[in-house]
C-alpha cells in the first residue's frame, strides 16, 4: 500500500479494516470474521479498498458488502495479485497488479499466520 500511495497525485485518507479467514492455516476457512472494524466515516465517500491477494474472493465480498452498507460515492477494489482459479463467488478488480497460479505466496507485505510480511520477493510456500 505504500508504493501505491507514494504514486498517487491526490490527496488521501487511509483506513484499515482487518478481516481472517485463513488463521494458521494454508486454505481459507470459508469464514470471514472482522477482527478490527472501520474507524473512518465513508458515507458519500470515494473508496478505494486495497487487498493484498485476492483468492477464494470470500473475503473481498465480505468486505465490498460491508463498505456498501456504510453508503461511499463510489467503491472500487484494487488488489496487487489475484488467483482467478480460487475463486468460490464474483469477483470484479477494478485495479489488479498481476494473477498467480494456485500457489501459497508470502512475502511483500502478504503474510501466512502473520509471518513472512516482511519479505521483499512474492515467494511460494511448499
Amino acid at each position: 500500500m505504500a508504493d501505491l500511495v507514494r504514486v498517487l497525485d491526490l490527496p488521501v485518507e487511509i483506513d484499515f479494516v482487518k478481516l481472517s479467514s485463513y488463521g494458521a492455516g494454508t486454505r481459507s476457512s470459508g469464514k470471514v470474521k472482522v477482527v478490527q472494524g472501520l474507524k473512518s466515516q465513508i458515507t458519500g465517500r470515494d473508496v478505494i479498498v486495497v487487498e493484498d491477494i485476492v483468492d477464494t474472493g470470500l473475503t473481498v465480498s465480505f468486505i465490498m458488502n460491508y463498505l456498501k452498507k456504510k453508503k461511499p460515492a463510489s467503491l472500487r477494489l484494487c488488489a496487487l495479485v489475484d488467483k482467478p482459479s480460487q475463486h468460490t463467488v464474483p469477483v470484479n478488480i477494478d485495479y489488479l497488479g498481476f494473477s498467480v497460479p494456485d500457489k501459497f505466496i508470502v512475502g511483500y507485505g502478504i503474510d501466512w499466520d502473520e509471518k513472512f510480511r516482511h519479505l521483499r520477493d512474492i515467494c511460494i510456500i511448499d
